[in-house]
């Protein structure tokens, strides 16, 4: 698990695509409990929300191009490529294969 509220300096990098994301399953199945995770998650002082540049869309573009991943996945790739990320965590294993970035899966 990730410790958001530690004493750890690392910044949490993600694509403001991720809060929308992450918010569709709780909200559809009124999963309050979750969605107040999720909503904690990225309220949380580290996390640091990154903008859809025209940088994170052209690095998305050539993402799909290469390696045909789906957009939302080629977007949350590429804005951690371009903030130039130590590692890309999910629990996609299926993105494992871009090799412009250190991916890590993670297990539930």
């Amino acid at each position: 698990m990730i410790d958001l509220a530690g004493g750890n300096d690392d910044r949490l990098l993600t694509s403001r695509l991720s809060r929308l994301d992450c918010r569709v399953r709780p909200i559809r199945e009124g999963n309050r409990r979750l969605l107040e995770l999720y909503d904690d998650l990225f309220g949380a002082e580290r996390m640091q929300p990154v903008e859809l540049s025209a940088a994170v869309l052209d690095e998305a573009t050539d993402l799909r191009a290469a390696d045909g991943f789906k957009t939302p996945d080629a977007i949350h790739l590429a804005t951690a490529i371009c903030e130039k990320a130590d590692a890309f965590l999910t629990a996609d294993s299926s993105l494992g294969r871009c090799s412009k970035i250190r991916v890590e899966t993670l297990s539930a």
